[in-house]
């Protein structure tokens, strides 16, 4: 990954291209904060991405068990500089006027995925709280070979319901695949002109690998609602 150097790839290196897709480097040139949400914070290695390769960003982050916070912050160098609120996803959203310029969803778990994260009205709630040109990146982390039965279809056509824009792209060597959804049109050519504007070298290589991937969705229609979503199948 980029902090050792290797530009494989992980998942969060990858998930980097949001805050270019929605003009971080922009509000940079123009001494203006990008804000982005971290829905799912674990241990909080995207967190630490962007605030290692960002100045200016303010991140916090929604973990619903504390002691996986706990453990962020001892064993996995987890920034105090992140805010991070105890609660359910869903229910932080409920409960906040705040719109972000990025807003991450990092729920999903072959054997934890849940429902009321997985749904049309939730990713209403998520667009909602976008910020004008902003960007949801989702990580899909389960097994999928794509046919029309797996999760990843199923979450991949609900976003495309709700959103205008929707594009994936396969992590290698994982059974991560990231996608990015936002209502902005213009948000591919912005991701180039960004990155254009980053002086970072490793980083640049490392989205413009990201650029080479990006596949515009297909979307089907396997659409979960709050009355239908059967992760558990």
């Amino acid at each position: 990954d980029l902090k050792s150097g290797e530009l494989t790839g992980m998942y969060y290196d990858y998930a980097l291209a949001a805050p270019y897709m929605s003009g971080i480097k922009e509000k940079a040139a123009a001494g203006e904060d990008a804000e982005i949400l971290i829905l799912g914070m674990g241990t909080g290695t995207y967190a630490t991405q962007i605030l290692k390769y960002f100045d200016n960003v303010n991140v916090e982050g929604v973990e619903i068990d504390d002691k996986i916070t706990d453990l962020a912050h001892k064993y996995f160098e987890l920034p105090e500089k992140a805010k991070v609120t105890t609660y359910d996803g869903r229910a932080y959203l409920a409960a906040i006027d705040m719109k972000y310029d990025v807003i991450m969803v990092d729920a999903y778990q072959d054997i934890t995925i849940p429902f009321q994260m997985s749904s049309t009205e939730f990713f209403n709630m998520v667009k909602e709280h976008l910020a004008p040109g902003g960007v949801m990146v989702v990580n899909m982390n389960m097994y999928s070979d794509d046919n029309e039965a797996t999760i990843n279809r199923y979450l991949a056509d609900t976003i495309s319901s709700v959103f205008d824009n929707v594009v994936t792209v396969k992590v290698p060597n994982s059974t991560n695949k990231e996608l990015f959804a936002t209502d902005n049109a213009e948000f591919m050519n912005r991701f180039s002109e960004n990155i254009r504007l980053e002086n970072d070298t490793k980083l640049r290589t490392m989205m413009d690998i990201v650029g080479l991937n990006v596949m515009p969705y297909n979307a089907g229609d396997k659409i979960m609602t709050d009355d239908k979503a059967p992760v558990e199948i």
